[in-house]
């Protein structure tokens, strides 16, 4: 455990009804003084069972002025990390990094994209405009570019599994996903040691191609689920077609073009070094899900 005097008080999280920022604080509370960290959400009852570890509860509501600056009170850290309401997250993000200026902060960390500055993906482009936000803040800011999540596939195997394949428009481009386990270990590193802050990380883990996933999944199942390459509007008609939404559908294939020109490659070695251990496989994960 990193002794608390050593560690600046408090640390706030944002986001933390979500998978990562929940993990952040299950993590951080392992090793520090669980009442050095505030766990912010807009509902606060669904954070409500994180006071159990010991943690500060406090809501957070990235419209609400209000709420930011209370859920602030007393920080010195604040992990941002990034709000999933696509269109709307650099006014909420500016907000937040605003709050954080004006209560004292001395450090902000905010959870990006990989190559957010260069990247052509359509999800990158409110990540450059909040990382310009913290380039002109009067702050010490550290920008975590996350890769994909291993688990944005195995969250999803029911289509795979009931259909008997897995789709995609990614070709053969590599995909260096990651656990958010082993990504919020990485967040949580940044947090607590002082010398880390500052940067820039570019964070994934060992690459793979869908047919690869999809060879694991088979594998696995002790069933034959292979990949198939379709053409972009092929595979938007058939993610609509099972139900998405046009502007999700949209998200998704952008991305599948962006993976095939390798927009979401890149090596493990910093995430591995940031969190100080061997990362989750795809296999590990597929397998870990399929239980």
């Amino acid at each position: 455990m990193v002794s608390i005097a050593t560690v600046p008080t408090m640390i706030v999280i944002t986001g933390t009804s979500g998978h990562l920022g929940r993990l952040v604080v299950e993590q951080l509370a392992q090793q520090i003084d669980p009442a050095g960290i505030v766990a912010t959400a807009r509902s606060l009852d669904k954070i409500a069972d994180l006071a159990e570890l010991g943690v500060v509860v406090r809501e957070l509501d990235y419209d609400r002025p209000d709420t930011i600056a209370a859920a602030l009170d007393g920080a010195s850290q604040v992990l941002l990390v990034s709000s999933s309401e696509i269109g709307r997250r650099v006014p909420q993000h500016t907000a937040v990094i605003e709050a954080a200026a004006a209560a004292g902060v001395e450090h902000v960390a905010y959870t990006s994209i990989l190559r957010a500055d260069t990247s052509a993906l359509f999800a990158a482009v409110e990540h450059r405009g909040t990382e310009e936000v913290l380039a002109a803040a009067d702050l010490v800011t550290t920008r975590l570019r996350h890769g994909w999540y291993i688990e944005n596939y195995t969250d999803n195997l029911a289509p795979a599994l009931e259909h008997g394949v897995v789709i995609g428009s990614a070709g053969d481009g590599r995909i260096a996903a990651a656990t958010r386990a082993d990504y919020a270990a990485a967040d949580v590193a940044v947090l607590l040691d002082p010398t880390l802050r500052g940067g820039t990380y570019e964070l994934g883990g060992t690459a793979y191609t869908m047919a690869e996933y999809a060879a694991v999944v088979s594998e696995l199942t002790g069933r034959q689920i292979p990949y198939i390459d379709l053409p972009a509007a092929e595979y938007r008609d058939a993610l609509v077609g099972a139900g998405l939404p046009g502007p999700l559908a949209d998200f998704l294939v952008d991305a599948d073009l962006g993976i095939a020109k390798g927009e979401l490659d890149t090596d493990t070695a910093t995430l591995e070094r940031l969190a100080g251990r061997p990362l989750a496989g795809l296999r590990d994960t597929v397998a870990a899900a399929l239980a």
